[in-house]
Parts: C-alpha cells; structure tokens; sequence
C-alpha cells in the first residue's frame, strides 16, 4: 500500500510538471483531498484509526520530501512556493493535535511527521535565505 502512495505522488508531479501548473498548489491540494478521502474512507471501513495513525502522517511527509525536492531543483522561485510550504507545515501540526487529544494511538510516526515538515521549512529557508530576504525588503521596503 505504500508504494501505491508513492507511485501516486510521483504519477502527480510528472503530470503537473508537464501541464505547467503550480506544482506547489497541487502538492497542496492533493495533500488536503487525499487526508479528506483517507479519513472518510477509514471511517467507512469502521473507524479503526489506520488513517490518521499512518496513512495521513505519510502523506505529510511525502508532501514534504516533494517541496524540498521543489526548493533545491529552483531555488530561485521559493517565494512562489513559500506559502504552500507554510501551509503545509501548519497542516502537519494537526497530527501533533489528535496526539495531544489522544486521538491517534501511534505517536511517532505523527511527531516525526511534523518535525519534519518543520525540517523542511527551515531547511527551505536557509537554501533560499538570501531571496527570502531580497522579497521582504522589496514587499515591505524596509
């Protein structure tokens, strides 16, 4: 079943690559569509948690592994894909949310999930610094 997930987000980046589209909003939109469809389908098959155990804390982290992959491939365009990366590091702070709410039973794998989307973000940054930098300065003429 893993290796569907994976096949599946590469299936999406080729194709995005190739429609010219925002791959970032994509990865976005597919993360958000797939959680929602993982969570219903699990509670379709009985509630047995598998989706926000496993299968959502997955997603996040291939979500992830795609944005930094995005960062190091074009640098230069950060900014465009800054506030997805954002957005998807808030969005992986709801695992650590179920885990407070005793909701999700398999605690690492949701904390690793998140940390490393914070990773990622910061990683992001740090490649990206001096762009990051060059578009506040420019957007806030500071």
């Amino acid at each position: 079943m893993p290796i569907a997930g994976i096949l599946y987000s590469w299936v999406v980046v080729m194709y995005s690559i190739k429609k010219n589209i925002n791959i970032a909003g994509h990865v976005l939109l597919q993360l958000i569509a797939l959680s929602l469809l993982t969570v219903y389908i699990d509670y379709l098959l009985g509630e047995k948690g598998w989706s926000v155990n496993i299968a959502i804390p997955i997603m996040i982290m291939i979500a992830n592994l795609i944005m930094l992959v995005l960062t190091i491939i074009s640098h230069k365009k950060y900014m465009k894909y800054a506030v997805y990366q954002l957005i998807i590091v808030l969005l992986s702070m709801i695992p650590v949310v179920l885990v407070t709410e005793h909701i999700v039973q398999d605690k690492l794998l949701s904390i690793v999930a998140s940390g490393i989307s914070v990773f990622n973000f910061l990683i992001c940054l740090i490649v990206s610094a001096k762009d990051v930098k060059e578009t506040i300065v420019r957007k806030f003429h500071i």
